[in-house]
């Protein structure tokens, strides 16, 4: 799967009894806690990790855009026809056609063909420097997608291409959250490269996060601390995920309007949501629209944490710098 750069949170241990694992995956790294349990039965931590990995994987077969067998690479090499496509793909498609609906086509899966002219044609940690972007290919709009339920095929015109960066590790987290708990009966937090969703009832004194511009900068790195008991957690950011074409720099991040790359406004964005997926999803719609995206936020009611390119920050909603509740009002340390 195309891990799609949100990878700008670190998860702590809570100031009560919670088991941790840590492993690679997707080119990135996942955390799995579990909460309320006894530290000497392992079984239910080996649990939760069985669980979020066999969900994570499962997302990574539909929609890796750097697999050739996947749903997704599929229905890329066929564009022009209809292809049948697995469950896990139609919904992983169907959330990422309603983050376009919802942010009027600026977090749009028909950024494949763009992406690729941009040099993001393969993994990130082979992408490197290239010579001068020449033209810039056009994004034609979600609107293209074409999706048969009934026969569960997905068709996209002939040169479309689509990429479900933007929020298909995301739902991966959220579904690693949900079956780990499910599995194990307790509170779970699974953190993928970043993008945290947690599930069941959490610690008493919730999961501690550190906001960071990169997750694997560990818990002292300059940001701040909060604390997540439900939902999830995602960040954008242009600071990580980007190389020189010719002399300018790029990013991972597409502007559907243009088929460039972004020029950031905000170097970094983080949300606290009802779902790792919709805090997703407006973070990477305020980094595509700049400095406009600030007040988009607000009408959300969301708690956002910005970052200028200057490094300066600003918050919107009830952000705090100690305890962050998606499902009831946040409360300031």
């Amino acid at each position: 799967m195309n891990p799609s750069g949100t990878e700008r949170a670190v998860a702590t241990a809570p100031s009560v009894p919670a088991q941790r694992a840590e492993f690679p995956i997707l080119g990135t790294g996942a955390v799995v806690m579990i909460a309320d349990v006894d530290r000497a039965d392992p079984e239910r931590l080996e649990a939760a990790v069985r669980a979020a990995r066999a969900e994570i994987e499962r997302i990574d077969r539909s929609c890796s855009r750097f697999r050739p067998d996947s749903d997704l690479e599929r229905v890329n090499d066929s564009a022009g026809r209809a292809v049948q496509v697995s469950a896990d793909f139609l919904d992983a498609l169907d959330v990422a056609l309603t983050a376009a609906r919802v942010t009027d086509g600026d977090v749009d899966p028909t950024v494949g063909r763009a992406l690729r002219m941009l040099g993001y044609d393969r993994d990130f940690a082979s992408v490197r420097s290239g010579p001068p972007i020449v033209r810039f290919a056009e994004v034609p709009g979600w609107q293209v997608v074409t999706v048969d339920r009934t026969n569960r095929t997905v068709s996209v015109p002939s040169g479309v291409r689509l990429d479900l960066g933007a929020t298909a590790k995301a739902l991966a987290a959220d579904r690693a959250a949900s079956a780990a708990s499910a599995a194990t009966g307790c509170g779970v937090l699974v953190s993928l490269g970043g993008d945290i969703s947690c599930a069941g009832e959490a610690p008493d004194d919730g999961w501690t996060v550190r906001v960071t511009e990169w997750h694997g900068a560990g818990p002292d790195a300059p940001g701040e601390t909060i604390v997540v008991r439900d939902g999830g957690l995602a960040t954008s950011s242009t600071t990580v995920r980007h190389w020189d074409r010719g002399g300018t720099d790029v990013n991972h991040l597409v502007d559907p309007a243009s088929g460039r790359a972004v020029t950031p406004f905000w170097r970094t964005v983080t949300v606290a949501a009802r779902s790792c997926v919709q805090a997703n999803i407006a973070t990477t719609a305020t980094i595509v629209r700049g400095e406009r995206g600030r007040a988009w936020l607000d009408t959300l009611g969301v708690p956002a944490r910005l970052v200028r390119a200057d490094g300066t920050v600003a918050h919107v909603g009830p952000w705090p710098t100690s305890d962050v509740g998606t499902g009831t009002e946040a409360a300031p340390a």
